[in-house]
Parts: structure tokens; sequence; C-alpha cells
């Protein structure tokens, strides 16, 4: 399927990053890999429990949102958290001893995966949509305090859409002028459902919106510099229009959707195909002569000695008291 992707200029990005941040985010994207690889043998090993969805494959979407709109906006996303975590500021030694259910962990071992959080990340939300409520939440609490500089950042995948929690957050978004960008990371399955089958439009930011009088958009999630160009603007005609835009970022799922499918469904030739925005960004930079192969193998290795080495600090790091099980816990 082909796409019409928003229109951006890569020279225009560089103008905006410099070689340090292109080298950070390039390190983010190592990171989130590293973490994701590593974290996905010590469930293998019988380390970590529960459910476990890998991000690997789109982290040019999320890293380019943070470097474009800055730490201080609203971020809500789906259950496939850990990258937005740790661009948020949370450590690989509390993300991981909180998929090795430890006291230590983000959540004091009482989320595990897919329950992820920082200052300014809302969480990671285990039921499909369930955090577009939350993010057009926090867009009404931006516009009710009168920030007019900051807005909500709502991340879902695609089969969020379909939910019914998509279509009342984004009628009440238009309704009321909230400063959202609700962005749908198309990887194009639904756990094992191909979108299409799914979904009944394509283009599905650019159809949806219409029914809501809001703009939408289709950017390559594979594509550092244009989904930052593209954010980069995003934000700033929210901030200038005080409405709400829906974003549809074409990406590709590198696993499975958790680490129990084998994704015998995908053709593996298909796959074999995809590109890989790592290696798409690591091309960027030794054309631009930001850095060389050498280097960027060191970092890569530095990173993943870091993992490791939260992995054995999640290792030693205590069990939760059970005497403690119901602190933190709101009832009403």
């Amino acid at each position: 399927m082909s796409y019409h992707f928003f229109e951006t200029k890569k020279e225009s990005a560089l103008e905006h990053l410099s070689r340090e941040e292109i080298l950070t985010d390039f390190r983010h994207m190592l990171l989130i890999r590293q973490f994701e690889s590593r974290a996905e043998s010590a469930y293998q090993a019988g380390r970590v429990g529960g459910f476990f969805h890998s991000y690997a494959g789109q982290e040019a979407i999320q890293t380019a949102a943070v470097r474009a709109c800055g730490l201080k906006d609203w971020y809500s996303t789906t259950y496939r958290c850990h990258a937005l975590a740790l661009l948020l500021g949370a450590t690989t030694d509390e993300l991981m001893a909180e998929l090795y259910g430890r006291e230590t962990g983000n959540a004091k071992g009482r989320g595990g995966s897919m329950h992820f959080y920082t200052e300014s990340l809302l969480g990671g939300f285990g039921i499909v949509g369930g955090q577009v409520p939350i993010g057009t939440g926090a867009a009404f609490t931006c516009k009710y305090l009168g920030q007019k500089d900051r807005i909500s950042l709502c991340f879902m995948g695609d089969g969020a859409v379909a939910q019914g929690a998509f279509h009342e957050s984004l009628n009440m978004a238009a309704l009321w002028d909230l400063p959202c960008l609700y962005v749908i990371e198309n990887n194009k399955w639904g756990m094992g459902t191909a979108a299409h089958r799914a979904i009944s439009v394509s283009a599905i930011a650019e159809t949806k919106a219409v029914g809501y009088g809001m703009q939408g958009y289709t950017i390559d999630g594979m594509d550092y510099l244009h989904c930052y160009e593209a954010f980069r603007f995003f934000k700033e005609e929210i901030i200038r229009t005080g409405k709400p835009i829906l974003v549809e970022a074409i990406t590709e799922r590198l696993k499975g959707h958790s680490i129990s499918d084998p994704a015998l469904y995908r053709d593996k030739n298909i796959l074999a195909t995809c590109t890989d925005p790592i290696v798409a960004m690591k091309k960027l930079i030794l054309e631009k002569g930001f850095s060389t192969e050498e280097e960027m193998e060191k970092m890569d290795k530095e990173l993943r000695e870091k993992v490791v080495a939260s992995m054995k600090y999640a290792e030693e790091s205590p069990w939760p008291n059970i005497a403690t099980l119901e602190e933190g816990v709101f009832a009403p």
C-alpha cells in the first residue's frame, strides 16, 4: 500500500537539530532496542512474568516526538510503553526492576511491563484505547489551567481506532478545542489481525479526522528526521490554534504482538525487507560525518553493558513486602 506522507524537508530538520542532538537521539534509539532485546531474553529465561510487548522497529516515532515537543508536555501510551518511559527520564534500573516485579521497580513491582510512569508519562495502558480518554483529560487540564505552551500527546495502536473510547474522546476534544496530539502508530497488525481487515478505511488519520472537524496527517514512522520535522510542526500548530490533531505514523513492529506471539501469520520475506529505523539513522549519521562506524559500535556495546547491569540490579533487588500490597491503591 502506498501512503501520502505529510510533506517535510530533511534539510529543515537538520537546520533545527545539532549534531549532538542527533547523536543523543541515536543513542536513545539504541538504548530502547537493547532494553527490549535484553528484557525479552530475561522473559524467556523465566525472570520476567506477565505480558511483554516490544517497541523494536518503532523507535523513530517517539524518539522524534519527545525531541520535537520536549519533556514538559503530557504523554500517555499503550502497553508498548518501555521506550517512552526511557525517553522521558526513567532509568534502565527502575524499568528492569519493574519487569522483574521488584520493590525497586518503577511502580514498586506492582505494574510490570505494561504500566510505566514518569512525571510527564501518565502511564502505559493494558486496555486497548484506555489511554485515549486519559490523554484527552490531560489536554483539558492544559486548557483549563491556561497552559498555552503545553499539549498532550496520546499514542495508540491502529487497533484502538475501532474502540468507542477513541470516538468519544476525539469528538470531545474537537468540541472543546483541546490541545491534544493523537498519534496512531500503525504497525499494520492488531495482535494477529491485519489492520486492513479490522479498520474500514485506509489513510486512517486523514479519513477519520474529517468526521471530527480536525486536521489529519500521515507520516513515515521509520524516518527519524521526517518524524521530527512533522512533530515540530504539529505542536506549533496545536499551540497556535488550540485545536487537536490526529496523526497516523506508518511503522513496522519487528516482533510479534507480544513475546508469546511467534507471528507465523506474517510473510517472512516481506518482514526481511522492512526498513529498520536504527539502520536508517546510522546511515544518515555516516553520510553527514557525525560519527564513525567504530564509534557507534562502541556506543552500542556500552548501552548493552548498561542494560545487562540493570538486569543484575533487578535480580538482586528485594521482592515487595506483602504487608505493603495495598499501599498506593485507590478504590472509590
